[in-house]
């Protein structure tokens, strides 16, 4: 396959297909996500991802496996010691994080951290525990709303979140409170890997709805990726969705901002109708946030029915000097115990329509191919310090 002007990486946030080696290690048991939300509904529809092989990685009920798929496929295991959203991009881009980022799942933030928090904010702390996003506003909502006091909460996830009432709280005052939150959670002991701001609107339960004006503040990449090679070469580094807050700006030429998974994929389709050098990288997050987390294997599965659509129109869109990837970050298996991540493999898809062969590749020990082969395509080597060998040898 020759080389390829434009470079599309749409990652499935979550989209998991069967357990890691190491799963038990993180208390995942046989878990798959897609594999159990195929098991989980009667009907189960995604004609344009079953053309592109993804029933050629892990057995689905409704969907059989195509004997020619188009592209090719590939299970890639997770070399970096964690499950979480920055782990799992990072990897993709090149960075193997060892020690994984901390969690304060159990007992919410210590006292010390609570008590800085609000002496630099001005504000109470309300919550601070572990708890779903929409639970903990229709809980405490009205009482932030009469008292001014702030909202924190965790989840399984390296995360401090914040809520605030946009109409009340404001929205600027959130964001304010988030970049202290983010200053004093640099410190190692309290070290997480996002800030994010949550807010909201309604004035009393039952009416409470979270808004698109999230802002993640996210801890810088801890070296340079396969992203940072892109820019300094001069190539377009388009980001749509969260992936501009996951790897805080570094690498990044231009960003857009999804209020949905429907809307990123909207977004992807109206830039490929538009002419660039490089890479769009897309990060579609409805699939964790609303289906995974929740334990919703029913929305999970309408949500990859709505993709399938959106990326049908993409494969019409493509032009035969563009290269489609789609992947995951990490599993969140919705038919397993708790709210947690579950630690699995993930999908590799790759199609062209400069392609000439297809098929299942071998199973890859990292997720960090992806970058490697964007770079390859590019004439590029990955930066020093990074993992990721490139497949594009393999992509015919």
């Amino acid at each position: 396959m020759r080389r390829q002007k434009r470079i599309f990486v749409i990652v499935i946030d979550s989209l998991g297909i069967g357990v890691m080696p190491d799963g038990e290690k993180f208390g995942d048991i046989e878990v798959n996500t897609l594999g159990h939300i195929s098991e989980s509904v009667e009907d189960f529809q995604i004609p344009t991802l079953q053309k592109l092989g993804l029933a050629n990685l892990t057995p689905l009920r409704q969907v059989p496996e195509v004997a020619r798929p188009l592209g090719y496929q590939a299970v890639l295991k997770e070399k970096s010691n964690g499950k979480d959203t920055m782990t799992g991009h990072w990897e993709i881009m090149g960075i193997e994080t060892k020690k994984p980022f901390k969690t304060f799942t159990e007992h919410g933030f210590p006292k010390e951290l609570i008590g800085e928090l609000e002496k630099r904010t001005g504000h109470k702390v309300i919550g601070n525990k572990s708890a779903s996003g929409t639970e903990i506003i229709e809980e405490l909502g009205e009482e932030e709303i009469a008292t001014g006091h702030m909202i924190v909460y965790t989840s399984a996830d390296s995360v401090m979140q914040i809520c605030g009432n946009e109409e009340t709280f404001g929205l600027e005052e959130l964001y304010r409170c988030c970049k202290i939150a983010r200053e004093l959670t640099m410190r190692e002991e309290w070290r997480v890997g996002r800030v994010i701001a949550r807010p909201y609107i309604g004035k009393k339960k039952g009416e409470f709805e979270r808004t698109s004006n999230r802002h993640d503040y996210a801890l810088k990449p801890p070296m340079r990726t396969a992203l940072d090679v892109l820019q300094d070469h001069g190539f377009d580094v388009i980001s749509v969705g969260k992936i501009r807050d996951i790897f805080d700006g570094e690498g990044i030429t231009k960003a857009y901002k999804s209020k949905s998974s429907i809307h990123g994929m909207e977004q992807t389709n109206e830039i490929a109708g538009k002419d660039f050098h490089g890479l769009c990288f897309v990060n579609l997050v409805d699939f964790d946030a609303k289906w995974g987390h929740r334990r919703d294997p029913e929305g999970y599965a309408k949500e990859l029915e709505q993709f399938d659509k959106g990326l049908s129109v993409l494969l019409e869109t493509l032009r035969e000097d563009d290269l489609l990837i789609i992947t995951a970050d990490h599993g969140n298996d919705p038919t397993y115990t708790g709210t947690d991540h579950t630690r699995e493999k993930v999908p590799f898809l790759a199609y062209s329509k400069s392609m000439e062969g297809g098929g299942r590749l071998s199973e890859q020990d990292t997720f960090a191919v992806i970058g490697a082969t964007i770079l390859d395509n590019f004439g590029l080597s990955m930066p020093e310090g990074t993992i990721g060998a490139s497949l594009l040898g393999e992509l015919k």
